[in-house]
């Protein structure tokens, strides 16, 4: 096969510091429905169609970074390790709380795209909890950048799973990790091959009493329990040696308490249980009970066939997801002056078709199609007061019911050459078409050209163009009446509200990886982003459920620096960006701000919430024995925040400097297996930080991250 240049020499070097057998299990009885040879030829099956359907996503030109079970490895927590919490060791991705979005990557709001053994999973709403299970990944390509004409709708950063695969020889997992906080996570993982069918499956609980940010600069939150499960499965059968069918699941289910903050003063008068004039609540803020339940569920059938030349997959899926928020009917009244059930459903089923066909030893052309039809539901039970102008007028509440749906949809066509101009040059250039219809219906052609040219041995430069087209997502844009508030205490200070529109992107990119020896690798990466309708997401009210809005006009900039060091026992990772993101002139969703708020934004460029301007990362493990002790680090110089009387996002927030240690000792060929123990400290140094204060556009509560916490697992691999 003709070598394809682009930036790969970090992929190598990461696969070179951390690629290690993913916990490989212990020999195992044969198994007696198929024979040695016959187990022995789908393996090889297996492979082949493997590296075929990866032949199906081109990424020349891109920004990739490799994760493997390795480096999840070295993290403090292992692979019970929430899978944001391992993005954010990759260059560009910056830290936030969990309710305003996780992790950024390149200055981006959410944004980002999953997919899972290449098929894109459908978006869910999400909230506090982690839909994907970090100890599923057997390798994760991320890529940035300006991307081929495959990739669209979600373009910040590419989250491209593998998952694991049953092998010839059944096996299995079972764990566990406690630690403080009350944390209990089991887990447990089965695979294996039975004739032509081989699967993987997998399941976890967890449960703690900090499920989010504590809004206090304690060491314990009020009233923060939380109850996860999770499970996945993927499913194959080989009809021939280049055929297969598959199928995957997934679900999550989770429970959060949301934290209090106390000794607050009621701000709003209720018969019988608060006055603002006497300062008095009957309800203290430290004795709230509000509650929020998610779900997500996922079904995925793909068949996948190579002939030769041609590769194709064809994949359906399913999905669903769901948020409930359960005010406390007292306090939320007392302190926020609205109480407000909400409930957001979100059903979206789909097709995607992807073909490549290498139409000359110089040329691979790719082609594909996607469709996702969804509805959305969004159901809301407001209890409010009577008000004028801003002011209570009645101290006994109404009820308003705000409900609404939507079915819309998203379709998606793309078209590209990979074009090998000569050995050390290749050219991916193509375009692909999008379409929505739901909110807001609109469309666009989105040009792409991608260049990678292989300088010298282990030296390689590339550039691209993009043009994208963001939708707004479906499942947050519901559009409530602004007009069912009027004379309460949820009336907005502006009386009209334009529907979110789409995101139109020109994106430029160049990179350059160096390979200074075999042990020792460095990129740097530079990006433009000149934006059109910016959307930006914000929590407006006590639910955790994001609703999107657009700047007018905004640009994100930014520079980016990797290295990685990697000797026989041991290795190092570095890694250092530096960003700029800024909107102007809200012109959507006004109705969510205030008055002088949207006034200033409208004549100046301001700060995205999200923006953070140097971000670090980085880490080490060595290798003794059986034995093995890892090290990271994360730095940050503070999201955005509004300072009194300034304007909106004009300050930041202090930096921080978090440092996570993990000890790990196995035991091989026990009575059990092999089995594994692992020793953590979080936040080693104890430091008290704000990811957010409470102020800033579409920012919610204050949100402190964790303090120091111990973990102690056990596995065993049989």
């Amino acid at each position: 096969m003709q070598h394809t240049p682009r930036l790969s020499a970090l992929s190598l070097a990461l696969a070179s510091l951390f690629t290690v057998s993913a916990h490989a299990a212990e020999p195992a009885e044969a198994n007696t429905d198929a024979a040695p040879q016959d187990m022995q030829k789908v393996e090889v099956t297996s492979a082949h169609l493997k590296s075929a359907r990866i032949e199906l996503s081109p990424k020349v030109g891109t920004t990739i970074y490799s994760i493997d079970s390795h480096m999840v490895d070295m993290l403090g927590q292992g692979d019970n390790t929430p899978f944001n919490e391992v993005l954010l060791r990759l260059p560009g991705v910056s830290q936030d709380s969990k309710g305003s979005g996780a992790l950024h990557v390149r200055d981006d709001h959410a944004n980002v795209q999953y997919r899972i053994n290449g098929v894109q999973l459908p978006e869910s709403i999400t909230g506090f909890g982690q839909s994907i299970d970090t100890r599923l990944i057997d390798k994760t390509d991320f890529m940035t950048g300006a991307l081929p004409a495959q990739f669209g709708l979600r373009t910040a950063g590419i989250v491209d799973i593998e998952t694991k695969e049953g092998g010839m020889t059944p096996g299995g997992r079972i764990g566990i990790m406690v630690g403080s906080h009350d944390h209990v996570e089991p887990s447990a993982e089965f695979f294996g091959s039975v004739g032509k069918f081989n699967y993987y499956l997998s399941g976890s609980y967890l449960g703690n009493s900090l499920g989010v940010e504590n809004p206090q600069d304690t060491r314990s939150a009020l009233h923060d329990k939380t109850r996860q499960n999770k499970s996945f499965g993927s499913l194959s059968y080989f009809l021939d040696d280049n055929t297969r069918l598959g199928a995957m699941f997934g679900t999550y289910n989770g429970r959060f308490q949301i934290p209090n903050n106390p000794n607050q003063a009621p701000a709003f008068s209720l018969d019988g249980h608060s006055d603002v004039q006497a300062g008095t609540a009957t309800l203290p803020s430290s004795q709230l009970n509000e509650n929020q339940r998610e779900v997500n569920r996922f079904l995925v059938l793909s068949l996948q066939k190579s002939l030769g030349d041609v590769n194709y997959q064809v994949s359906a899926f399913h999905q669903y997801s769901e948020l409930h928020f359960t005010p406390d009917a007292i306090g939320d009244l007392i302190y926020n002056g609205v109480a407000s059930d909400s409930r957001r459903a979100n059903s979206a089923s789909g097709a995607q078709f992807d073909i490549s066909y290498k139409l000359h030893q110089d040329h691979t052309v790719r082609a594909g199609l996607a469709y996702t039809r969804q509805k959305t539901t969004s159901d809301n039970t407001v209890a409010v007061f009577p008000a004028m102008d801003g002011a209570q007028t009645s101290t006994t509440p109404i009820t308003v019911l705000d409900n609404s749906g939507k079915t819309g949809t998203l379709a998606s066509f793309y078209l590209q050459d990979e074009w090998h101009i000569s050995k050390p040059l290749t050219l991916n250039y193509g375009a692909r078409f999008d379409k929505v219809s739901a909110y807001t219906s609109e469309q666009q052609w989105s040009p792409r050209v991608n260049l990678a040219y292989q300088i010298a041995p282990g030296t390689a430069l590339h550039a691209g163009y993009s043009r994208y087209f963001t939708p707004p997502p479906q499942e947050l844009a519901a559009q409530g009446s602004i007009d069912l508030y009027a004379n309460t205490t949820n009336a907005p200070e502006i009386g009209q509200s334009d529907n979110v529109k789409a995101e139109r992107t020109h994106y430029y990119d160049v990179g350059i990886s160096h390979q200074v020896n075999s042990k020792l690798t460095v990129t740097a990466d530079v990006y433009y982003k000149k934006i059109s309708n910016l959307l930006d997401e914000g929590q407006f009210g006590q639910a955790l459920i994001l609703t999107p809005f657009n700047y007018a006009d905004g640009y994100a900039k930014g520079l980016e620096l990797s290295a990685i060091y990697s000797e026989k026992n041991w290795g190092l990772f570095l890694n250092a960006s530096t960003q700029k993101a800024q909107g102007r002139n809200i012109n959507s969703g006004q109705a969510l701000f205030g008055a002088d708020e949207l006034n200033y934004i409208s004549q100046h460029y301001v700060y995205l919430d999200h923006d953070q301007k140097y971000t670090l990362s980085g880490g080490g493990h060595y290798h003794f024995g059986d034995s093995q002790v890892s090290a990271d680090f994360l730095y940050g110089s503070g999201l955005r925040m509004t300072p009194d009387g300034g304007a909106p996002n004009s300050g930041h927030l202090p930096s921080y400097f978090t440092v996570n240690t993990a000890l790990t000792h196995t035991w091989k060929n026990t009575p059990v297996g092999k089995v594994e123990g692992r020793l953590a400290l979080i936040n080693l140094f104890d430091k008290s930080y704000l990811l957010r204060d409470g102020s800033g556009v579409g920012v919610g509560a204050p949100q402190y991250g964790a303090r120091r916490s111990f973990y102690a697992g056990l596995s065993t691999s049989f």
